[in-house]
């Protein structure tokens, strides 16, 4: 029998543990002097509830919910986004991802399949390194995944509060929205976080000034007194160990190098409903698995990792979402914008734009860098012994190329995708990225829609609602030819491709860096994200997903991280494991 003392205390501490899940009741500004801190400055050994691991999309959404119950350690193997104008303003967006500096906060990596990518190494991950588009999933995608949507909308609501605006849409994009009307992608639904067919203008994570806003500032929600943030923090292996009647391993706990080299480990506190998170992304998760000894037995012992649990579906599933762009020369000045229109057609292609001032060398520049690295370190890649640039586009005087252009870009992203690939280390250095093969094009649904989306795209540019920024006499089809000597990626050319749009896709497929999978919902981790094979261990961010979800996933990314951080402290106060 409860006492009514003790069960008016227990009504009490439930509500109270409610209203922490509803309303933070502290709150740090960025860049939080009181708990990011440089990991040379971290203790050798610490104790904390939860330890997360990787602080950025869904990384950061996830500790500052988690620090509204219990006590988190955050460890990010890069550094603040505050203060560097390349990730703050939006015109450094291109200046970010072309810096491949051993500290960029974009890492450059190619995949084997020739194509340049990128990977977040900075508080916010890719959030602070994308184009910024903001655009929730659809409803039929959050009832596929088993997610409850009055909660994944209120997390929507919670991220959007701090990091989502609508964009001031300007003459080029206006053109390309009303050119995507005018030729069928329709219907107009205006501005909306919402994922709907037809034509929208979307959010985005620039606020009016331009000023980006990443998934760093979800940490002001968190509770600066039970959240630390290790910064320059790269984990080594998570920790496990056996449990007694031949349970299943148990996850202790971490160990991390800082910058300067110095171990430490990060221990979890005692107490069954205490664990370790990946939140990695879809690289460094698999990755971080393998390396931990949770993969497929033949590779980590190729690697001399102790084989802790034969997991073949770790690293598989891998999937990037083929992008394919024309680059279009302007008659008149444009503005400087990241993508803020999207049509979401009927075939599963989404149609979006860019556009500003550009130099050609400036695209030479980063050519040059990328193809040195890849000569380094892409010994299965044969990279073309030169690259080159168009000598012309009919219609332009040939002396623009040669001087800062105005120009936009209208490219199409496959929707899902059905192609898959799968991920494999290179090494057991954790700063090494894996080697990433992501099959672009392997199914001919993903190759048909792309070829639909390219149609589009030729209609929107022969448009009358953009005739505007169209030199005269200059077709698509010569737009296109154009991007066939763009040096776009490290694939071959085939002269087929001026005349067939199969061969144009996959001659000129870039990444959107939309790429997933690797660490699968129903693979590798269950419904509630828990690693297959082992406790206290889950995996939460873009490598459970299997397919990409809505337009652009940031968004979904972020809501995932407040969602299951919800979800763990509310099993946590219930006091049991479901």
């Amino acid at each position: 029998m409860v006492s009514s003392s003790n069960w008016s205390h227990y009504i009490f501490s439930s509500l109270f543990a409610v209203l922490i899940l509803i309303v933070p009741c502290f709150s740090e500004k960025a860049p939080y002097s009181t708990f990011a801190k440089d990991a040379t400055s971290a203790p050798e050994v610490v104790f904390f509830d939860y330890i997360v691991i990787g602080g950025g999309t869904s990384g950061c959404a996830l500790a500052a919910t988690l620090s509204q119950g219990s006590n988190v350690l955050l460890l990010e193997r890069g550094g603040l986004p505050y203060g560097n104008p390349n990730i703050t303003n939006i015109t450094g967006f291109a200046n970010n991802l072309a810096d491949t500096s051993p500290s960029s906060p974009a890492q450059l990596f190619i995949s084997t399949d020739g194509v340049f990518n990128h990977r977040g190494r900075v508080l916010g991950g890719g959030s602070a390194v994308n184009a910024g588009f903001f655009s929730r999933a659809s409803k039929g995608y959050v009832k596929k995944m088993g997610w409850d949507q009055k909660v994944v909308n209120e997390a929507y609501e919670w991220v959007e509060k701090k990091v989502a605006f609508q964009p001031q849409i300007k003459q080029w994009q206006s053109a390309v929205r009303n050119g995507l009307v005018e030729v069928g992608v329709k219907p107009y639904n205006g501005f909306t976080y919402e994922h709907l067919f037809g034509t929208k203008v979307g959010g985005t994570i620039f606020d009016p000034q331009g000023h980006r806003h990443t998934a760093a500032d979800l940490l002001e929600y968190a509770d600066p007194t039970k959240i630390t943030v290790y910064l320059y923090a790269t984990v080594q292996q998570i920790m496990f160990k056996k449990e007694a009647g031949g349970r299943k391993p148990r996850a202790y706990g971490v160990r991390f190098l800082d910058s300067e080299g110095n171990s430490h480990m990060a221990y979890l506190n005692e107490g069954s409903k205490n664990e370790v998170v990946l939140s990695a992304g879809a690289l460094g998760s698999p990755q971080m698995l393998m390396l931990s000894g949770i993969g497929p037995a033949k590779q980590l012992k190729a690697h001399g990792i102790y084989i802790l649990v034969d997991q073949p579906m770790v690293g598989k599933g891998m999937s990037d979402n083929p992008m394919n762009a024309v680059f279009v020369p302007s008659p008149h000045p444009v503005e400087v914008s990241l993508i803020q229109v999207v049509g979401i057609t009927g075939f599963k292609s989404y149609i979006e734009a860019a556009s500003g001032p550009l130099e050609l060398d400036w695209m030479r520049r980063i050519a040059h860098d990328f193809k040195r690295i890849a000569n380094q370190t892409m010994d299965p890649l044969k990279v073309p012994s030169e690259m080159q640039f168009p000598k012309g586009i009919p219609g332009i005087n040939p002396h623009l190329l040669h001087s800062p252009m105005q120009a936009g870009l209208i490219l199409e992203k496959v929707a899902g995708p059905y192609s898959t690939g799968f991920l494999q280390l290179k090494s057991k250095d954790p700063n090494e990225n894996p080697k990433v093969t992501f099959n672009y094009f392997k199914d001919p649904r993903d190759l048909q829609r792309c070829v639909q989306g390219m149609k589009t795209i030729a209609e929107v540019i022969e448009s009358r609602s953009f005739s505007k920024f169209r030199y005269p006499y200059t077709s698509a089809q010569s737009l296109m030819d154009t991007m066939l000597t763009f040096p776009i990626n490290l694939r071959p050319r085939h002269l087929s491709a001026s005349i067939s749009l199969e061969q144009f896709c996959i001659d000129t497929v870039m990444t959107i860096w939309h790429y997933h999978g690797g660490c699968q919902v129903g693979k590798v981790v269950d419904r509630n994200y828990r690693v297959f094979g082992v406790d206290g261990l889950r995996v939460i961010d873009g490598s459970t997903f299997i397919y990409s979800p809505g337009t652009n996933p940031q968004a979904t990314v972020m809501m995932l991280g407040r969602y299951m951080g919800q979800k763990i402290l509310k099993d946590r106060l219930a006091g049991g494991r479901k």
